[in-house]
């Protein structure tokens, strides 16, 4: 099935946590694939980078700093939009890999901030001008960890689960209106950045995580599977796809080559 053109009222996407990453790898692959695409992150600096190499490669993009925690900040940011296409709800993250016994409750409610309570504040804002297109599409990027538990992930395990409920939620309860709600849960992927973050900057432990895997997946193959899933038709929903490396059957089975 050949991949659908966006309309021009559904031609925008905005893609959040896109300073690096599977979100930057996404907002490429969308521009790509025909969309102006507004990226959104914290990180100022990276953003408009990208907005400059996508619009180098022929794209249309805009950078616009926003902190999706922040819901006065995402409010004011939705008034910018009349009709948007598509919402990737892509920020997010992990903190500590620590057992529930000793587990951070600050890291615990960061993580829920940003992969729950973000994704909830950008959906509601952007809800009505997904809806005024037409033909809207909401992704979440969950996880693997929002369908399964493994030791020591707990507070990511529950965020994403929360994350994954939100998605499915939302899916009932705007059955019959013209938004797509499309989850994409992603199992080890190798980034610069995920596992760094998760221990604190700590590069022997990050690299730990993919020791002896040959090949964990890149944020180009999620980007890829998030780009066709968006690109179906419009009576296409794509409700869940879990993606994994070969290598990887489930959280806590994984092949290494040691």
């Amino acid at each position: 099935m050949a991949a659908a053109a966006p309309s021009a009222a559904s031609r925008i996407a905005v893609v959040t946590g896109a300073s690096g990453g599977i979100g930057a790898a996404t907002a490429r692959q969308l521009a790509s694939a025909g969309y102006r695409v507004v990226l959104t992150a914290r990180r100022k600096d990276r953003i408009e980078a990208l907005a400059e190499e996508i619009s180098g490669n022929g794209g249309q993009a805009t950078a616009y700093a926003l902190d999706v925690t922040d819901r006065a900040a995402v409010d004011e940011f939705a008034t910018a939009f009349k009709t948007i296409g598509v919402l990737i709800n892509n920020a997010g993250g992990a903190l500590g890999a620590d057992p529930v016994a000793t587990g951070d409750p600050a890291d615990w409610r960061t993580m829920y901030e940003t992969n729950v309570l973000g994704t909830l504040n950008i959906t509601q804002a952007l809800l009505p001008a997904l809806t005024a297109s037409g033909d809207g599409t909401v992704v979440v990027v969950s996880s693997t960890a929002g369908h399964g538990t493994y030791e020591g992930g707990a507070g990511y395990v529950a965020a994403k689960h929360g994350t994954h409920v939100l998605a499915e939620t939302l899916r009932l309860e705007i059955v019959g209106t013209p938004v797509r709600v499309i989850e994409v849960a992603p199992g080890m992927v190798k980034t610069d950045e995920f596992a760094l973050t998760r221990f604190g900057g700590d590069a022997e432990k990050a690299e730990k995580v993919y020791a002896g895997v040959a090949e964990p997946l890149t944020a180009d193959d999620v980007a890829d599977t998030i780009t066709w899933a968006v690109t179906r038709p419009s009576h296409v929903n794509i409700d869940l796809l879990v993606v994994r490396p070969r290598a990887q059957a489930s959280n806590t089975k994984v092949h290494r080559e040691l």
